[in-house]
């Protein structure tokens, strides 16, 4: 599979963070984000997420060379609506996730920083492989909920050929093309929860 959370989120995430005085560290609120992929199949797309993953994001707006972001991905919360895909999935042709169970993606620096976003670059492991990954980030605002909960959200998305983390199944149709995409496409849409703000029951 390629392309990231998340990502991602992440990252995965997954997910952003700044350690400065003036940075707030926000904690991905699972109920209302995603980390979702999408990979060639024959001549369509087919699209799919994880349903678990944990992750904290620390922004400062105003110091982009501050921020950082780390997330962790449960591969067996895989699910692409098919519960047969998601076993080979989660199988030795692809993520082989009872050898490798998470996949982890910690943020290293970003480029082109604004306070609306940047590029930002981290460290992407899944199934025991690391690899560099560049995120198209997006900051979309911060304020409260009606429980007086802080929230912000973000926007990731990322590009990776899956043949690069050991992901190398496939099947050869007659056509002489293959069944299965290499290059996925990772969306993280991530809402973080401030955490010095007090949680809504």
């Amino acid at each position: 599979m390629k392309r990231s959370t998340i990502l991602t989120l992440a990252v995965l995430g997954l997910t952003l963070t700044g350690s400065t005085a003036h940075a707030e560290r926000y904690k991905v609120d699972l109920s209302h984000s995603s980390v979702s992929f999408k990979v060639k199949h024959l001549f369509s797309n087919v699209q799919g997420q994880f349903n678990k993953y944990e992750g904290y994001i620390e922004f400062d707006p105003a110091a982009p060379d501050t921020w950082k972001a780390e997330g962790t991905i449960d591969v067996k919360s895989i699910d692409t609506n098919v519960e047969g895909r998601d076993k080979h999935l989660l199988s030795g042709d692809f993520f082989a996730a009872d050898e490798f169970p998470v996949i982890t993606f910690k943020m290293t620096g970003v480029k082109d920083a604004t306070a609306s976003g940047g590029k930002v670059e981290g460290l992407l492991t899944i199934r025991g492989v690391e690899k560099p990954v560049t995120l198209e980030a997006s900051f979309h605002g911060v304020g409260k909920d009606p429980w007086g909960n802080v929230r912000a959200g973000f926007t990731a998305t990322t590009r990776i050929n899956r043949k690069e983390f050991g992901l190398n199944w496939n099947e050869a149709l007659e056509t002489g093309q293959v069944l299965v995409g290499e290059e996925v496409d990772i969306t993280l849409e991530i809402e973080g929860i401030l955490e010095q703000a007090p949680a809504s029951a």
